[in-house]
């Protein structure tokens, strides 16, 4: 894979290069078309995630769209309470079999 930064753990961080070279090295197909291949499934979740709708990758996990409602929150600093508008937030959750990866632990009788 190619070049890489650290991420807050130490580790490497993926890119979509890494991600096309990965799909050109394992798939054969043509690097260009690799590319175009991580582009438009990138492109697919990030338009289903706008629309609002879960992304469901079976083994791996779901991205969720969440709505936040308005609160009040308070600067750390001065301690004055300032209004927090409402917003949409994704969220992703870590599917059981990809747990247990992380984790180190055997895959045997883990649900997804």
């Amino acid at each position: 894979m190619t070049k890489s930064a650290q991420n807050g753990q130490g580790g490497r961080t993926v890119t979509r290069a890494d991600l096309a070279e990965a799909v050109y090295l394992r798939v054969g197909l043509a690097r260009t078309e690799s590319a175009e291949m991580v582009e438009t499934f990138l492109g697919e979740v990030s338009n289903a995630l706008t629309r609002g709708e879960t992304v469901k990758l079976s083994s791996f996990g779901s991205f969720v769209v969440r709505a936040k409602g308005e609160r009040v929150g308070r600067n750390p600093k001065t301690g004055v309470e300032v209004p927090i508008i409402p917003r949409r937030v994704m969220m992703f959750k870590p599917s059981n079999i990809l747990k247990a990866r992380v984790d180190g632990r055997p895959l045997d009788g883990v649900a997804d």
